[in-house]
């Protein structure tokens, strides 16, 4: 995410780095390159509603978002906020990962095809759009050739910490929007301040829905970049200041009022919460991931990087030995180059910071702070997860393969030995171009994403997906699937939800909620409730325990806060002994269409 340039200084004639370029079949193949790649990464689960992406809790999780999108457009309720989950008390949906920005002009797809074909559209858009708009970047403003552009584009996108996100997290994958913001910030014309700024307050709004997470790693890169980039080049920093701040300023004029009700209603409507339910400095990567094989990458091994990333989404500086060789090659090569500067001091920075406070080396700690630790407490950054620092340096990698594979075009004469030379330096120059494009090629290579790894998942009930409950659900009521999980756990209830569009409101859910109505401390779902818990606990052992007049009691108690009409358990690894425990609680159950089912409205009145 960090700034292409400031473009308009010596290094890019700005006349001729942002003229419009007309799109011809090369650039359409290259864009249809990225699509292809970004559907076969997905292969895993076209057409096969039995699987879910390898954190199957937070392809849930998207899918809910997606479907509760479409039901704000088409009910016109408020997107901001749903009472479909976490019922009686409901879901804050701008304090969590919403994505309205993807779900709105998704919602014909979610109608027409569901939740799970929307969520495999939303990745390959997130993953073929966001190394779409990066080649456009740097075609259009840094770059002449089309395959130096390309290959920094197919980088951008599908990068090994890009794959990673996309299989779980669209928020993070969801960047198609930096590289436009990004251009408007450093825009070499002075002109049009208006106008750029303008766009840029729209873009920057429109981003927030998309991901509020990229949006501050944006402007801490950004914000970086341009400090980096003013050290390097005094003048054309107090030349270009007037203009880029007057861009800034408008907007921010821009987009604050479009964002004040949603950052209000985040940060002080019902169902807000104040911190995290996890201590973001846990989440730091080891330093010898920058040298390792991610998963999801043809030389990827599931041991490994299991030692050196904190989960399987978060393997975002898997970038390889041969890649950082290049990296710092390129670096010393362009060095004369303030964009390269500037660059290489906001990738390194953001990838020290991705160490934590405490660098580790091989699931060692080694004892030396990381610099994390000077930033940890600072607002906002107590929140940022540091093992997500290095999708900062994803970019930054990108543009410098760009502009190293660019330096290989006969004319700009890369290889000659001696300008003066003649024939001699040219015959000179092609070894150079064939090793040098070798040596990127062997460096990626090992890159390569693999299609995302998927787990099977308990298919939605028939009795739940064809309908059947609707005559024992009145208004009002909910149905609570078993176990009605209200903690960081997989949730049947939001997955039931979401393939059924939300046709009926669920107590619990995956989500992040204040503690207690008086108290907003942040935790994983909502409050536990004891019935909750102990057939939790039934689901993850298989152990029924001895079920008491007291439990019966604390089960019709619950029941009761959550206005349960039905009870419905469907496909379980241990689900005998679940079954057995329900029964012990509510009475005998019977089998319809699929699933297990407990009609307790005789029990709660």
């Amino acid at each position: 995410m960090a700034a292409p340039a400031a473009t308009g200084t010596a290094e890019a004639t700005p006349a001729r780095r942002s003229r419009r370029l007309p799109v011809r079949a090369p650039d359409a193949l290259v864009v249809a390159g990225y699509l292809a790649l970004a559907v076969l990464l997905t292969v895993g689960q076209w057409g096969r509603p039995g699987r879910l992406f390898h954190q199957a809790g937070d392809q849930i999780l998207f899918e809910w978002m997606l479907a509760r999108a479409a039901r704000a457009v088409t009910r016109l309720e408020n997107p901001l906020y749903s009472a479909e989950l976490n019922a009686p008390d409901g879901v804050n949906l701008m304090a969590n990962t919403s994505v309205l920005g993807l779900g709105v002009p998704l919602t014909p797809v979610t109608l027409l095809f569901g939740s799970q074909v929307a969520f495999l559209v939303a990745v390959v858009c997130c993953l073929a759009g966001t190394a779409t708009a990066w080649y456009a970047l740097l075609r259009h403003r840094l770059v002449d050739s089309r395959a130096a552009a390309a290959v920094g584009g197919l980088f951008c996108g599908f990068a090994p910490g890009m794959v990673a996100q996309a299989g779980a997290h669209l928020h993070m994958a969801a960047q198609f929007l930096v590289p436009m913001i990004l251009a408007l910030v450093f825009h070499p014309d002075p002109r049009r301040v208006r106008r750029h700024g303008t766009l840029l307050g729209l873009l920057v709004a429109y981003q927030v829905f998309l991901g509020e997470e990229v949006a501050f790693f944006l402007v801490l890169a950004a914000g970086t970049f341009a400090l980096a980039y003013a050290a390097a080049d005094r003048a054309t920093a107090r030349r270009l200041a007037p203009v880029l701040l007057g861009r800034l300023a408008i907007g921010v004029a821009v987009a604050l009022p479009l964002l004040a009700y949603p950052l209000w209603f985040q940060f002080f409507g019902p169902g807000h919460y104040r911190g995290m339910p996890f201590h973001a400095y846990g989440y730091q990567l080891d330093a010898a991931s920058f040298t390792a094989s991610a998963r999801q990458t043809v030389l990827g091994d599931d041991h490994l990087p299991g030692l050196l990333a904190p989960n399987p989404t978060e393997e975002n500086s898997f970038f390889g030995p041969g890649l950082l060789v290049l990296a710092v090659v390129i670096v010393i090569w362009l060095w004369r180059r303030p964009l390269v500067r500037a660059l290489a001091a906001c990738g390194l920075l953001f990838a020290l910071l991705s160490l934590g406070e405490q660098v580790r080396l091989d699931g060692t700690s080694t004892g030396i702070p990381g610099p994390y630790r000077l930033v940890a407490e600072l607002p906002l950054l107590d929140h940022a997860v540091p093992a997500r620092f290095p999708l900062v340096c994803v970019p930054v990698l990108g543009i410098l393969l760009a502009l190293s594979l660019d330096r290989l075009r006969p004319e700009a004469g890369v290889g000659r030995l001696r300008p003066e030379a003649g024939a001699e330096a040219r015959v000179g120059a092609v070894p150079v171009r064939l090793l040098w494009g070798g040596a990127v090629a062997a460096a990626l290579l090992p890159l390569i994403p693999t299609p995302i790894r998927t787990v099977p998942a308990w298919p939605v009930p028939a009795f739940v997906a064809e309908g059947g409950w609707r005559a024992h659900v009145p208004p009002g009521r909910t149905l609570v699937p078993v176990p009605p999980v209200t903690g960081a756990g997989v949730s049947p209830a939001m997955l039931w939800s979401a393939r059924t569009g939300l046709a009926f409101p669920a107590p619990g859910g995956y989500f992040i909620g204040p503690r207690a109505a008086d108290d907003p401390t942040a935790r994983w779902g909502a409050p536990d409730r004891p019935t909750a818990a102990l057939l939790r606990r039934v689901a993850e052992t298989g152990e029924v325990p001895v079920i008491t007049d007291e439990h019966r009691r604390q089960a019709v108690e619950d029941l009761r806060h959550w206005r349960a009409a039905l009870v419905v358990q469907g496909g379980l690894h241990h689900g005998h002994p679940v079954r057995r425990t329900v029964d012990a609680l509510l009475g005998p159950g019977r089998e319809v269409a699929g699933a297990h089912v407990w009609d307790v409205r005789p029990l709660v009145g």
